[in-house]
C-alpha cells in the first residue's frame, strides 16, 4: 500500500496522537503582495547550438537548421552558396529568459535551451550568439556559452535508456543584458500593492499594519487583492518607504481548503476545515459524526451568561481483525484522516471519502482535486 502523507497548511504533519497549532499564519508583507509598475519581462530567442556529438537534428525532419546555418556562415564571412551541407552537430533551439525588474546593462541573467528539431540530444552542446527579444520585438539581452543538460541518453546495439530530458538545457548567467527597461520608480507619488492571492481579510489587516507602523492612514484597500499607499504625506523616496513596510509582519487568512494529490497520494488541509454531522459507510469502513453541544453555566449569583459549546464525537470503525479509533473533540476533517491513517486507509480510498462528503454538504471547504 502506498504511504499516505497528510500535510497541514501550517507545515504541520497530521498523524494520530499529534495536535497541530491553530495559530494563523504570520509572514512579511513582501511575501504576499506584488507592486503594480514593479515585474519581469519574458524574453525569447532563436538559435543554433553546435558541437554535439552526432545528435544533432538531421536535415530531412528539420531543413531550417541548415538554412539557419547557412545564413550564420554567411554572416560570419564564409561563402556556402551550392554547398551541401549536412553535418548531425547542430541543433536549432529555442532561448527564453527572465529579465528581472531593475536590471542594468551588464548583468546577467539565466537562460534556457530548448530543442525545436529532432535533435536526440543537446548534452556537450555550446549556444552560439543569440539575440533574446522582447514582447516589443526590441533585442535586450544576447544569450551563448555553453549548456549543461540534466537528461541523459544512452544507446547501444539493440538497447536504449533514457533518464530525464536531454533536449532540454541550462546556461547559468548565460545571457548578458544589452538594453535596460526605462522605469523611474522614485517619481511616483503613490504605491499600489497587489495581492498574490486576493482575500477580504488579509487586505484588511495589510491596510492596518502599515498604517499602525506609520502613524497615519496612507494605505487604503481598494478591493480585496490591492491596497494603496499614499506617499504625499510620508518622508523619504518611494524606495525608501517601500523598503520599511515591506518587511512589516502580518497574519495571512488562510482559506479552508483541500487538496489532493492522488498520484502521490498527498492530502493537504487548510487550518480551519470542518465537517458537520454525517455518517458514512464505504466498503467494509463505517464512519460517524455526532454533535452533541452542552450548556456552559455560570456558578450561582455570579455575573456571567450561559453558553452553548460544541462537543463532537467522531467514530471509524472497520469489520475484521482491527480495531475502532474514536476521537474526541470538534469536528475537525484533520482528525477524522488521522483515525483513517490508524486503519491503514489506501489514498484512493480517502479521496473518495471527502468527495463524497463534499457532495453530500458535509464538508466545508473548497476541495481541489489533481
Amino acid at each position: 500500500m502506498k504511504p499516505l502523507m497528510t500535510l497541514l497548511a501550517l507545515a504541520c504533519l497530521v498523524l494520530p496522537g499529534l495536535v497541530c497549532p491553530t495559530a494563523e499564519a504570520q509572514t512579511r508583507i513582501r511575501d504576499v503582495v506584488d507592486v503594480e509598475g514593479v515585474r519581469q519581462n519574458d524574453l525569447i530567442g532563436y538559435g543554433i547550438v553546435v558541437g554535439l556529438n552526432g545528435t544533432g537534428d538531421t536535415v530531412r525532419n528539420s531543413p531550417f537548421t541548415e538554412d539557419s546555418l547557412t545564413y550564420m556562415l554567411e554572416r560570419l564571412g564564409v561563402n556556402v552558396q551550392g554547398e551541401d551541407i549536412k553535418p548531425d552537430n547542430v541543433a536549432a533551439v529555442l532561448v527564453t529568459a527572465t529579465l528581472p525588474s531593475f536590471a542594468r546593462n551588464g548583468s546577467t541573467v539565466d537562460v534556457s535551451v530548448s530543442s525545436i528539431g529532432d535533435a536526440e540530444s543537446l548534452e556537450g552542446g555550446t549556444l552560439v550568439l543569440t539575440p533574446l527579444k522582447g514582447a516589443d520585438n526590441e533585442v535586450y539581452a544576447v544569450a551563448q556559452g555553453s549548456i549543461i543538460v540534466s537528461g541523459i541518453d544512452v544507446q547501444a546495439a539493440g538497447a536504449r535508456a533514457r533518464k530525464g530530458t536531454p533536449t532540454q538545457g541550462a546556461i547559468p548567467s548565460g545571457a548578458r543584458v544589452e538594453r535596460e527597461i526605462p522605469y523611474q520608480f522614485n517619481d511616483r507619488n503613490s504605491l499600489v500593492l497587489a495581492l498574490r492571492d486576493p482575500d477580504f481579510t488579509t487586505a484588511a489587516r495589510i491596510e492596518d499594519t502599515i498604517n499602525a507602523a506609520v502613524g497615519s492612514p496612507v494605505a487604503y484597500m481598494r478591493d480585496p487583492g490591492t491596497v494603496d499607499i499614499d506617499l504625499r504625506s510620508l518622508q523619504g523616496s518611494p524606495s525608501r518607504v517601500l523598503a520599511s513596510i515591506e518587511n512589516l509582519p502580518i497574519e495571512v487568512a488562510v482559506p479552508a481548503r483541500i487538496v489532493i494529490d492522488e498520484q502521490s497520494g498527498t492530502i493537504v488541509l487548510g487550518k480551519d476545515v470542518t465537517i458537520s454531522r454525517v455518517a458514512i459507510a464505504q466498503g467494509d469502513i463505517s464512519i460517524k459524526v455526532t454533535e452533541t453541544p452542552v450548556v456552559s453555566q455560570p456558578n450561582p449569583f455570579a455575573d456571567g451568561e450561559s453558553i452553548v459549546l460544541p462537543r463532537s464525537r467522531i467514530e471509524i470503525g472497520q469489520t475484521g481483525t482491527r480495531n475502532i479509533a474514536t476521537l474526541d473533540a470538534n469536528v475537525t476533517l484533520s482528525q477524522l484522516i488521522a483515525g483513517l491513517n490508524a486503519l491503514g486507509v489506501s489514498p484512493q480510498e480517502m479521496g473518495d471519502i471527502i468527495r463524497t462528503m463534499k457532495a453530500a454538504g458535509a464538508l466545508h471547504a473548497d476541495l481541489i482535486v489533481r
